[in-house]
């Protein structure tokens, strides 16, 4: 009797599962081969995917090779333009737009190795994105599928004519075909959606499965929010004694801040020159020397008070002396204990003259755990485009301390903030310093009326302002602003400044 055969050896493994880190790689060479002539994925969007929504990537993988791999992200679909393009839906590639509480899964690729394309691999694929559709209790599977075949028949029909003969059979796409048979139903054509897809004429097809175990949710009958909680302190300049002093008022604030819950707590430009009513130090440039050096206790101060009050602080702003320089620089304290810093860029002749500050050279865009801002520190504002490049870094509230002498000064100041968050779609807060330091040479009166503002769109506060302090008496205001307002109207807002700004006519080159 002859041996048993060993099945084992016959046995080829095939697993659909989803992707890790150790992935990236293949999933980009598969890529380059499944679409030669198209970009390929980057390192850190893939990376992206993993930290924003791993369960929604999956690959196909046989005895070891990784042969097919598709990607998602959760949206709720009625909150974008009809006519979106793949960069909309996917924020660039990134998927940082993915919604956990999304309603829509939308698929933005699926690819399979040509060698393995007769062996059901995108079939998978698909059934494992229904599968998490009914585990997650979405509505639909919403994906922009190519046309790759329409360049073939492009001058004999339109996109509509040409998606209507491959549902009849009368002509086969790779693509539309498939989608079809795995219970796709089109919705529209959308023009322009991937601009380097020249096979479909840059056309795609917006198609929809839809859950049939879906179970809405009752309560559910309100949009997503994102609220961010800002607290703005219009600090009081006024004769102090020691750096204990100065501690002392700051701590107060920073715990207003906290007991309120919010996320943020701004405080002005240069208010540490407070430090100076207790320096006798009679000439400016050297006065300013005296306050650089603080700038350890100033450092110490905030990030212990970020951690123990769970703030994020916009620390104003302090003179830093650096490499036998002075520089206007605010920090950022994160509450998590780690700090960033943005140097002034545009500098005042009164800076120039009286203290000699020196301009820094770089537009920063910081992450948060309430998403990304800038810091432009007073006459920055007053400089459209750096508001404009920290938008295009995606910065969505950009903060202003400010210190301002006169009525003028502060009016350049707030019209500029509030130009800047309708010309781009984002939220500005400026915080300013009031009352006086008489025996302080330069730093004499102060006037300030300290604010949120919005963009001015209907889902905003009137006005485009969130709240502002009354002017020139020592106070805080506290107010919340929506990230995912901010989002859903830069999308289909009255006015879309950013969608529709002239690129063929006009840019912002930043020479960083």
């Amino acid at each position: 009797m002859s041996d048993m055969l060993d099945l084992k050896k016959f046995e080829k493994k095939m697993i659909i599962r989803t992707i890790e880190e150790s992935d990236i790689d293949d999933i980009i060479a598969l890529q380059r081969v499944c679409f030669p002539g198209m970009d390929p994925w980057k390192r850190e969007h893939l990376e992206s995917h993993l930290e924003h929504f791993p369960e929604g990537q999956f690959c196909a993988e046989l005895e070891g090779e990784i042969i097919g791999s598709c990607s998602s992200l959760l949206v709720n679909f009625d909150e974008y333009d009809d006519r979106h393009t793949w960069d909309d839906i996917t924020d660039n590639g990134y998927i940082t737009n993915h919604n956990p509480n999304g309603l829509n899964l939308y698929g933005i690729e699926v690819m399979v190795h040509p060698e393995y394309r007769r062996m059901k691999i995108g079939h998978r694929l698909y059934e494992a994105r229904k599968e998490l559709a009914r585990i997650l209790n979405v509505k639909s599977i919403i994906i922009g599928g190519r046309i790759p075949n329409y360049h073939k028949h492009a001058q004999e029909m339109s996109p509509r004519e040409y998606v209507e003969q491959v549902i009849h059979h009368k002509i086969y796409d790779p693509v539309l075909s498939f989608q079809w048979l795995n219970g796709f139903i089109p919705m529209r054509v959308n023009p322009n959606y991937l601009p380097d897809d020249k096979a479909s004429n840059q056309y795609a097809t917006l198609m929809e499965w839809n859950n049939v175990d879906y179970q809405p949710n009752p309560r559910m009958y309100y949009k997503t929010a994102l609220p961010v909680r800002i607290c703005v302190v219009q600090y009081m300049m006024k004769q102090i004694s020691s750096f204990e002093e100065f501690a002392t008022q700051v701590e107060y604030y920073t715990d207003v801040a906290s007991d309120a819950g919010s996320d943020f707590a701004v405080f002005p430009e240069i208010f540490t020159t407070q430090l100076m009513s207790f320096l006798n130090e009679r000439s400016p440039s050297r006065a300013v020397q005296r306050i650089a050096e603080f700038t350890e206790q100033y450092i110490n101060l905030f990030t212990e008070l970020a951690v123990k009050y769970n703030v994020n602080i916009i620390g104003g702003s302090h003179f830093v002396e650096e490499d036998e320089k002075i520089f206007n620089i605010a920090y950022l304290f994160r509450r998590d204990g780690t700090i960033e810093k943005q140097y002034k860029i545009h500098i005042t002749p009164n800076e120039r003259k009286w203290w000699g500050i020196s301009r820094g050279d770089e537009v920063k865009v910081f992450d948060t755990d309430c998403g990304k801002i800038a810091i432009q520190i007073c006459y920055d504002i007053e400089f459209p485009e750096l508001a404009r490049i920290a938008t295009e870094k995606g910065a969505k509230i950009i903060f202003t301390p400010f210190c301002t002498e006169d009525r003028q000064g502060y009016l350049r100041v707030r019209y500029c903030a509030q130009a800047r968050a309708v010309e781009n779609q984002v939220y500005t807060v400026i915080a300013g310093t009031v009352g006086n330091l008489p025996e302080t040479e330069n730093m004499d009166i102060q006037y300030a009326q300290s604010a949120i503002f919005a963009p001015s769109d209907f889902e905003f506060a009137r006005d485009g302002i969130v709240g502002e302090c009354n002017a020139n008496i020592e106070m805080v205001i506290i107010g919340d602003v929506d990230l995912e307002i901010l989002r859903r109207q830069r999308q289909s807002g009255t006015v879309r400044q950013l969608k529709d700004r002239r690129k063929d006519l006009y840019s912002i080159l930043y020479k960083k």
